[in-house]
């Protein structure tokens, strides 16, 4: 059971969000100062935060096949309460499926075959409730006890002008999931494109668009809508 729920995390570590922390061993003013920046932003967009709703894009690359592949969809996260995290992926291209994360159990719904099935993440809930909302409402104090970071500088993501951050979890735990992470970070303090870094060399690159922070998501928004006659399976079982 252990193998399956590292195998879940692995699986649906393109969810994760990162966000940013300050321990960091760039110097020189500039560096600092663009730190500096983007941790204020970030504090202040996380201040406020408590849903989020976007189209998004993934590439993912398999190193051992030296193949890329990519789907695109939308992507709702609702944050009733601090450490309460749920979540809904409607992927549409190009295969559908729908992935959604509540009380700490993944969900994935594939119409094509009526089946959806369940995962129990157990103690590993903690780490994917941190995950998926790095970057999008976790403060600065938080993050500093979970990551290394450093200022890359400054570039364009789709026409959006942005911050590059990369991160490198800080425990052992987290470091068998994610190797690092580079993160884009938008004048507004919410990330528009992060590359998640697997020790396997995979990754992921993940691309936001049309992002709208705290809008109305309800708890039933972010649940799967199932047919009656859905076929459940438990692959932990």
């Amino acid at each position: 059971m252990t193998a399956l729920r590292n195998g879940s995390l692995m699986r649906f570590s393109f969810l994760i969000a990162p966000a940013l922390v300050c321990a960091f061993s760039l110097t020189g003013f500039t560096a600092t100062n663009g730190i500096d920046a983007v941790l204020a932003r970030m504090d202040q967009s996380a201040a406020k935060f408590n849903a989020l709703s976007a189209n998004l894009r993934r590439v993912s690359f398999t190193a051992v096949l030296n193949e890329t592949t990519s789907e695109s969809g939308t992507i709702l996260i609702r944050r009733p309460k601090p450490r309460d995290v749920q979540m809904l992926v409607e992927i549409r291209e190009p295969d559908q499926k729908s992935v959604s994360y509540m009380n700490r159990k993944w969900q994935i719904f594939y119409p094509k075959i009526n089946t959806v099935q369940e995962y129990d993440l157990g103690k590993q809930g903690a780490l994917i409730d941190q995950a998926l909302l790095l970057g999008f409402g976790t403060s600065t104090p938080e993050l500093l006890r979970h990551y290394d970071v450093k200022y890359v500088g400054e570039d364009v993501v789709e026409g959006t002008p942005a911050s590059r951050l990369e991160l490198v979890p800080k425990s052992k735990e987290a470091l068998r999931h994610i190797a690092r992470v580079e993160l884009w970070i938008s004048e507004q303090g919410h990330p528009v494109q992060q590359k998640i870094y697997q020790p396997s060399k995979d990754y992921y690159l993940i691309t936001y668009s049309d992002i709208k922070l705290n809008p109305n998501v309800t708890a039933d928004s972010v649940k799967l809508k199932l047919p009656k006659n859905v076929k459940k399976e438990y692959p932990q079982r």
